[in-house]
């Protein structure tokens, strides 16, 4: 599996990045079509730091070519050179192709990013300028996202009046965890632990047997269908996260038990047997999410499924049930059929609830790599080293 992994990254999916990315001196175009073709030649920096970390993890941990690291540190010289807001200490949202700013500090998610990418580039280049600006980044997102409250910058998603977000500490948990791995800052190893700790205390409801995306600032249920709605893909893919921190730091909030049966629970609530199988995007109490709760919760996207498909080879590999090889070879046999495209290469991104495809806009214009790459890179590394991969590359 993990020889017809490597195949699959570096000869299907990576030739239709470096066919789309030319020499990256601006960046990676990522405004793209399923087919390759360029719809704009927008840069999105969540989309440039993201493939950022892609290239840099494939030559820490895959493949020693000087082509990867090359690759990353072209995109993050651009967004380096052109994306870094002085006034906000934060990045840009939008940028076009010359480097002018189209949108500012708009998410605090483009700072997480930006976080991942640098921490991964500092690695794999040896040069410390790219983890002072990883410091530099979050030390400000985190003074924001604790003064700021529900004011915090949340593109694509407003957060309500009053809430709070799963997503936030679910990605600032990896990325604080990864940068206090390289920079050896407990810091930034307590803030991770904290955040895994507000999760289970605050976002996870025991009497529904659920995690909730949106909840009251206190902790409490939010009022309305924001407050109803659990992402099975963003609940999975962040008790992985904590699977990965818990090896990293030594501490979890809750047992790996635990966090295996509630895998298990959102992948049963996320699948639609009715909609010819595959996750849904968002649910409520009674089924896919409406779009009062969740924008386009009925469709069934790529990330999910690629989450899912490293969660269950990493859930197989802590607890040996064999239960967790069938989701993986459920998983797989639905992406195959549904999700590879085989003609042009990489992943079709966007699917209806009845598997046939879609277009338009769902989150971000962007064909992004990021989810795709990095859930089969941690695959094969799982595979081959018989160990969950570190949260960031070091010795």
């Amino acid at each position: 599996m993990a020889r017809w992994l490597r195949e699959h990254l570096f000869d299907h999916i990576l030739p239709f990045w470096e066919k789309a990315g030319g020499n990256l001196e601006a960046g990676l175009p990522t405004c793209i079509a399923d087919d390759g073709t360029l719809l704009s030649s927008d840069r999105w920096l969540w989309s440039q730091w993201r493939a950022v970390w892609v290239f840099a993890r494939i030559y820490n941990s895959l493949d020693r070519d000087p082509k990867w690291l090359e690759r990353a540190r072209r995109v993050a010289a651009f967004s380096c050179q052109y994306g870094w807001l002085s006034e906000e200490k934060g990045w840009a949202l939008l940028l076009d192709e010359s480097g002018a700013v189209k949108r500012g500090y708009e998410s605090v998610y483009v700072d997480a990013f930006a976080v991942y990418g640098l921490t991964e580039l500092a690695v794999a280049s040896g040069e410390s300028v790219w983890l002072e600006r990883a410091r530099e980044t979050a030390d400000a997102a985190m003074r924001r996202c604790q003064q700021w409250g529900d004011r915090v910058p949340h593109f694509p998603y407003p957060i309500p009046p009053g809430a709070k977000p799963h997503g936030l500490p679910m990605i600032w948990s990896l990325k604080l965890a990864g940068l206090g791995q390289v920079t050896g800052e407990p810091l930034y190893a307590e803030m991770a632990q904290g955040m895994l700790a507000e999760i289970d205390r605050d976002f996870y409801r025991t009497e529904e047997d659920r995690l909730f995306e949106t909840v009251s600032r206190d902790g409490s249920r939010y009022p309305g269908a924001p407050g109803s709605v659990t992402v099975p893909g963003h609940a999975i893919e962040g008790m992985w996260f904590q699977r990965l921190v818990a090896h990293e730091l030594g501490d979890a909030p809750i047992s790996m038990a635990e966090t295996w049966r509630r895998v298990r629970r959102h992948l049963e609530l996320g699948w639609d047997p009715a909609g010819g199988g595959g996750l849904l995007l968002a649910v409520d109490g009674s089924g896919p999410a409406s779009t009062a709760g969740w924008a386009f919760g009925d469709t069934k996207l790529w990330w999910p499924h690629t989450e899912a498909l490293f969660a269950a080879l990493l859930g197989w590999h802590e607890t040996g049930e064999s239960s967790w090889l069938d989701w993986y070879e459920r998983m797989w046999g639905l992406c195959f059929e549904r999700y590879v495209d085989w003609e042009n290469g990489e992943w079709r991104q966007k699917l209806h609830r009845d598997l046939s495809p879609m277009t338009g806009t769902i989150a971000l214009p962007v064909k992004d790599p990021f989810h795709l790459p990095r859930s089969l890179i941690l695959q094969i590394e799982l595979l081959e080293n018989k160990t969950p991969p570190r949260v960031a590359t070091v010795s």
